[in-house]
Order: structure tokens, then C-alpha cells, then sequence
């Protein structure tokens, strides 16, 4: 079925075009911009937009979880990452808490930025350049 929105259709082709680190990154990228539109609601005191964003925070954290693979000491030491910054979201959730968020937000940025180095390095190694993510 053809999509008929043309919108659509690129970000659909966008994203089958995107390598797996690739994707990654987006899913920090997405985490980070719900959490910085849960603290944007947080300071208007708008539950339920709070509440909606930081819903989409976690469900982008719950899928870094899942996809987690292997059992090694950093596969371990990430999975008790995101089980923190999972804890922190929910508190700064229910509690109203923007340290919470904050703290959150700093880890997860952390991981991003790691993820961007990370492929970048990757990239020179394959094909010998600086080519930007």
C-alpha cells in the first residue's frame, strides 16, 4: 500500500535506509527531545503534556533495554544505566521532580554523545574519513 502522504513516505524510506547504529542514535535523539518537552511542561504545569512526553521518554529507554544484547561486563553496566535513567523518569514523573529529569536528561545525553563518537570512529574506519553522523 502506498503511503499518500509525502511526509510520510520519506520518513518511511529514511528510516529503512538507516544503519542500526544509525537508528540508535536516533532513539537517544527522540529520548531527549521528549525529555526536554516533559521539562517545558513541567515549568508551564502541564500534566498531562508532562505526562505524555515522559511516557515517550521511557518507552524509547524500555526499547534501549530490549535491544540490549550480550552479557558482557558493558552490556551489564548499560542495562543498570538505563534501569537508573528509567527510575529517574518515572520519578521526575510522578514526583514532579525536575532534578530528576535533569539527571536523566544528563545520562542520556552522555550516551548520545558517546553513540556519535562511537560512529563517527566507526565511519573513519571503514571508509577512511571524516564523514559527519
Amino acid at each position: 500500500m502506498a503511503l499518500k502522504n509525502p511526509y510520510a513516505n520519506y520518513q518511511q524510506q529514511n528510516m529503512q535506509t538507516k544503519s542500526p547504529g544509525e537508528l540508535t542514535l536516533m532513539l537517544y535523539d527522540g529520548c531527549l527531545k521528549f525529555i526536554r518537552r516533559a521539562g517545558e511542561a513541567m515549568e508551564a504545569n502541564q500534566v498531562e503534556k508532562r505526562n505524555e512526553n515522559l511516557i515517550k521518554a521511557q518507552a524509547i529507554i524500555s526499547e534501549l533495554m530490549v535491544t540490549l544484547k550480550g552479557e558482557s561486563e558493558v552490556a551489564r553496566n548499560m542495562m543498570q544505566m538505563y534501569d537508573f535513567i528509567m527510575s529517574r523518569l518515572v520519578d521526575a514523573n510522578m514526583k514532579n521532580d525536575p532534578a530528576a529529569l535533569k539527571e536523566a536528561e544528563r545520562f542520556v545525553r552522555e550516551f548520545r554523545d558517546t553513540w556519535v563518537e562511537a560512529l563517527k570512529r566507526d565511519r573513519q574506519n571503514r571508509f577512511g574519513g571524516a564523514n559527519r553522523v
